[in-house]
């Protein structure tokens, strides 16, 4: 079973530079990213930058239509109105499924705010003491995933131990 995984980072660049370093592990089949997507504001910026992963492709992959409307609801949908809103919340609930619902949207949309950047990341098959060291140096903190309360604790005990 593939995992989603919301992680935030304090800079506006680290999602980018953890992508690179999750994508070498990719190679050396240390971890198998299904889809994932950035999000980048820089500091002054009035909204976010988005950008899935294009090289990513296959059966578990998202697409950009996934990408789009999730993050139009995190992101853009506060400022769109009404109407516009509760169109948003009836697709919305559709994602609800898949374990995105309003908690998970209002956990991003509280946390992932200017000057910081997220990672959304759809992976399986992770050999843990070998990305572990590789993805912890950038600090990442699990702000939402699909998991168990159990295993969403253990996934952050795993991260921030040394």
């Amino acid at each position: 079973m593939a995992t989603l995984t919301v992680w935030k980072f304090d800079s506006p660049t680290a999602a980018d530079e953890a992508v690179s370093a999750l994508e070498r592990l990719a190679k050396q089949e240390l971890i198998i990213i299904h889809d994932a997507a950035t999000v980048s504001w820089a500091p002054g910026a009035k909204k976010p930058k988005t950008r899935q992963l294009r090289s990513l492709t296959g059966a578990g992959a998202l697409g950009g239509m996934f990408w789009g409307m999730l993050f139009g609801l995190i992101f853009f949908v506060p400022f769109l109105g009404a109407a516009v809103g509760a169109a948003a919340g009836a697709i919305g609930g559709s994602l609800a499924d898949v374990g995105i619902d309003d908690d998970f949207i209002r956990a991003a949309r509280s946390q992932i705010t200017e000057g910081t950047s997220a990672l959304f990341l759809l992976t399986s098959g992770a050999v843990v003491d070998k990305v572990k060291p590789e993805f912890e140096r950038y600090s990442p903190e699990l702000i939402q995933s699909n998991l168990t309360s159990e295993q969403e604790a253990e996934l952050r005990e795993m991260i921030s131990s040394d």
